[in-house]
C-alpha cells in the first residue's frame, strides 16, 4: 500500500515543481490560469463526474450528510485555531482545514484500498466535497463583504454550481448527451488535475517556500489528524457502517485541497496561508493516510 501511495503522490509532486521552475524562470498570469481551471474546467470536471459515476440515491444521500456534518466540524477547527490572528488568517485556516483533496488523492487511493465498490462511493464523496467547496470557500473568503447578498452573488456566478444542477437533471431526466459533447466535457475534466497542480506550483515558484508558523504546522494537524477523527465521529452518529463509513474517513484524512488555494487567490484571500497548509500537509499525508489505509480493515470488514 506504501508503494501504491507513493506512486499517486509522486506525480502530484512532480507537476507541481514543475510549475515551480517555471515561475522561478518565467512571469506566468497566474490569476488567468486560475481562472481557467476556476470557470471552465472544474464545471467540466463536476459535470464528467455527476454523468458517468452510478449512485445509489438514499447511500448518497447519508454520504452527502456525513460529509456535511465533516465539513462543519472541520471549518469549525480550522477557526479556533486562527483566534487571535488577522481575520483574513483566520478565514484561510478555516478553509484550510475544511477543503480537502477528496478528487486526484482520495479517488485512487480509495480504489486501491477498497476496489470498485469503494471507489464509487468515494467518487460521491468528491462530487459532495467539490460542491461544499464551491459553496463554502468563497462564502468564507467573502466574508469581509458588506452584506450576504453580495457572498451569495459570489457563490451564483461560479459555474460549477450550474453544471451540477443540469448534470443531475439531465441524469433524473435519462438524457444522454451527444458522443461529440461528451467527448469534448471528458477532454476538459482530464485537463483540471494538471492545471490544478500546476497552479499550486506556480504560487510557490513565484513566492518562494511559504514560512511554515506553527500556526500553519497546527492547521496542517488538524487537517491530517483531526479531518478522520471528525469523520469517525460524524458516520457513527449518522448511521454509517462498514465500508461506508471506511471510505468517509479515508476521504477526510487527505490534505488540504489545492482548488482552496485556487479560490484563496480569487477571492484576495491570504494565499501565502493557504499555500503553506496545502504544502505542509501534502508532505505530511505520504505518512497519515498510509497509517489510516492500515487502520482502515477495521471499518470496512
Amino acid at each position: 500500500m506504501l508503494q501504491a501511495l507513493t506512486s499517486v503522490l509522486l506525480p502530484v509532486f512532480f507537476v507541481s515543481g514543475l510549475g515551480a521552475l517555471l515561475a522561478s524562470r518565467f512571469p506566468v498570469d497566474q490569476a488567468t490560469m486560475a481562472r481557467v481551471t476556476l470557470y471552465l474546467l472544474s464545471p467540466a470536471l463536476v459535470l464528467d463526474v455527476v454523468l458517468r459515476t452510478p449512485v445509489q440515491l438514499a447511500e448518497a444521500a447519508q454520504l452527502g450528510a456525513a460529509y456535511l456534518l465533516t465539513l462543519g466540524g472541520c471549518l469549525v477547527l480550522g477557526w479556533v485555531l486562527g483566534l487571535g490572528r488577522p481575520t483574513e488568517q483566520r478565514r484561510s485556516l478555516s478553509a484550510s482545514v475544511g477543503i480537502w483533496n477528496s478528487g486526484n488523492m482520495g479517488l485512487p487511493i480509495a480504489l486501491f484500498a477498497f476496489g470498485q465498490a469503494g471507489f464509487e462511493r468515494a467518487t460521491v464523496l468528491f462530487l459532495a466535497s467539490f460542491i461544499g467547496m464551491y459553496a463554502v470557500a468563497p462564502a468564507i473568503y467573502s466574508l469581509k463583504r458588506p452584506s450576504e447578498r453580495a457572498a451569495w452573488r459570489e457563490l451564483l456566478r461560479l459555474p460549477a454550481i450550474w453544471v451540477t444542477v443540469l448534470g443531475l437533471a439531465l441524469r433524473a431526466l435519462h438524457v444522454t448527451l451527444p458522443q461529440g459533447l461528451s467527448r469534448g466535457v471528458e477532454l476538459l475534466a482530464q485537463a483540471t488535475l494538471p492545471m490544478v497542480l500546476l497552479s499550486l506550483g506556480l504560487q510557490l515558484g513565484a513566492g518562494g517556500w511559504p514560512p511554515l508558523t506553527r500556526r500553519i504546522w497546527l492547521a496542517s494537524a488538524a487537517r491530517l489528524v483531526g479531518g478522520p477523527l471528525i469523520a469517525l465521529g460524524s458516520g457513527v452518529l449518522l448511521g454509517l457502517q462498514g465500508q461506508a463509513l471506511a471510505v468517509l474517513v479515508l476521504s477526510a484524512s487527505m490534505p488540504t485541497a489545492v482548488n482552496a488555494l485556487l479560490l484563496a487567490r480569487e477571492y484576495q484571500a491570504d494565499t501565502e496561508t493557504v499555500a503553506g497548509v496545502v504544502l505542509l500537509s501534502t508532505l505530511g499525508s505520504v505518512l497519515t493516510v498510509a497509517a489510516v489505509v492500515a487502520w482502515l480493515p477495521r471499518l470496512g470488514s
